[in-house]
C-alpha cells in the first residue's frame, strides 16, 4: 500500500499549476536526419511553445500529436514535482525511429509557455483552456507540408487522453481528422470520483495498519466529501481540507477542478468514430490507471478498432517500477519493453 505522503505526491501530479519546469529545448539534429526544431503557436493570445520533430525533407509522411500529463508536465514529460521524467521526449524519439514525426508542447502554465496572459488568474486555466491548446497544436502539425494530413496520430498519458479524445469527437467544421490513438494510462471516470476512491483506499490503509482509528479515517472521508459537494453544488471550497487534501481542492483552483470534474471520459470515449484504431493501456503497478478501474472506460470503447495492454509492474510514467514511486519518476530509465512491445504493433498496424 502506498503511504499518505506518496499518495498526496501522486495527486498533485494530477493538478497542479505552479510557475515553470523545464527548460525550453534548443533545436538540434537526431540520427536518421531527424530534426528537433523549436516551434511557436497562438491559442486565444496565448503562445505555445513546443517541440516539432521531423526528418530534414519535405516529403509528407505521418505525425502524431503528444499531449502530455495532467499538472505542471511540460512538453517532454517533465513536472515540477516529480522532477524531469522526460517520457514524452522518449515517445517522440520511438516514433521517429518508426518514421512518425511529432509535436510536444509545453501547455499553459508550464515550461517556456507559462501562464501568459493568465498570469494575474491563474485560476481562470481549466480543462477547456487545455483542451483549446490541444487543438491549436493539431492545427499547427496539420499544417506542415511534412504532414500526410489522412495519417496523424495522438498520443497521450493520464489527463492528457481526455483533451485526445476531445480532439477525437470534435464535429466543428475545421476539426482534425484523427487516424488513430494511443490512450496511455487515461483517466477512467470523473476527476472527483478518481480522487475520492484513491482518499478512500488511502484512509483504508491508514486504518487497516493502525495509523489512523476508524473514527479519524471517518473523519477524513467525511471532511472530503463534504468538500467535492460543496464544489459540484456551489462551485466554491473549504479554506482548509485534512491530510494535505486542500492542495487537491482550495479556492484558488476550486474553478479549475470542477471544469474537469464535469467531463466525462466515458462519455467521451463512446463517441470516438466506430473503427478508429486506439491502443490503451493499464498497469497492475499504477493506482491512478489500475486495470480493474479502467474496465469501463474500455467497455465505452467497444465500438473502435480496439487493442488494451494490461502492462505488469509498470509506473504511471510508462517504466519498469512496480512501487510506481514518484520519488523514481524522474530516474533516467527507456520506457517499458512491454510498451514498447505494444508499440511495435500498433505503429506496424
Amino acid at each position: 500500500m502506498r503511504s499518505p505522503g506518496r499518495l498526496l505526491a501522486a495527486l498533485l501530479m494530477l493538478f497542479v499549476l505552479v510557475g515553470c519546469s523545464s527548460k525550453a529545448e534548443q533545436q538540434s539534429t537526431g540520427g536518421g536526419g531527424w530534426v528537433d526544431e523549436d516551434v511557436t503557436f497562438v491559442t486565444d493570445g496565448l503562445t505555445l511553445y513546443g517541440t516539432y520533430r521531423h526528418r530534414d525533407d519535405s516529403a509528407p509522411g505521418p505525425a502524431a500529436l503528444l499531449i502530455s500529463e495532467s499538472g505542471n508536465t511540460d512538453r517532454n514529460g517533465d513536472n515540477a514535482v516529480a522532477g524531469p521524467v522526460g517520457n514524452m521526449r522518449q515517445i517522440a524519439e520511438y516514433l521517429s525511429d518508426k518514421g512518425i514525426a511529432s509535436l510536444r508542447y509545453d501547455k499553459v502554465g508550464t515550461g517556456k509557455t507559462g501562464l501568459g496572459p493568465y498570469a494575474k488568474n491563474p485560476a481562470d486555466v481549466g480543462s477547456a483552456v487545455y483542451t483549446a491548446g490541444a487543438k491549436s497544436a493539431a492545427r499547427y502539425l496539420a499544417g506542415q507540408a511534412r504532414t500526410d494530413k489522412s495519417r496523424i496520430s495522438l498520443y497521450a498519458l493520464g489527463e492528457g487522453t481526455v483533451h485526445a479524445m476531445a480532439l477525437a469527437t470534435d464535429d466543428s467544421p475545421d476539426a482534425l481528422k484523427v487516424h488513430s490513438l494511443a490512450l496511455f494510462q487515461p483517466l477512467s471516470g470523473r476527476y472527483l470520483d478518481i480522487i475520492t476512491g484513491r482518499v478512500r483506499a488511502d484512509v483504508d490503509s491508514a486504518v487497516a495498519s493502525g495509523a489512523k482509528t476508524r473514527q479519524q479515517g471517518d473523519q477524513v472521508l467525511g471532511s472530503w466529501a463534504a468538500a467535492v459537494t460543496e464544489a459540484r453544488t456551489k462551485g466554491t471550497a473549504p479554506a482548509t481540507l485534512p491530510e494535505g487534501l486542500g492542495a487537491i481542492l482550495n479556492p484558488a483552483n476550486v474553478k479549475a477542478v470542477v471544469e474537469a470534474d464535469a467531463i466525462d471520459p466515458q462519455a467521451l470515449a463512446a463517441k470516438i468514430p466506430a473503427g478508429t484504431p486506439v491502443l490503451v493501456t493499464c498497469s497492475d503497478a499504477d493506482a491512478q490507471a489500475n486495470c480493474v478501474g479502467e474496465k469501463p472506460l474500455f467497455d465505452s470503447l467497444a465500438q473502435t478498432a480496439l487493442t488494451v495492454v494490461e502492462l505488469k509492474g509498470v509506473s504511471h510514467v510508462l517504466r519498469d517500477d512496480p512501487s510506481d514511486n514518484v520519488a523514481n519518476y524522474a530516474k533516467q530509465a527507456p520506457l517499458s519493453p512491454q510498451l514498447i512491445t505494444a508499440l511495435n504493433g500498433f505503429v506496424t498496424k
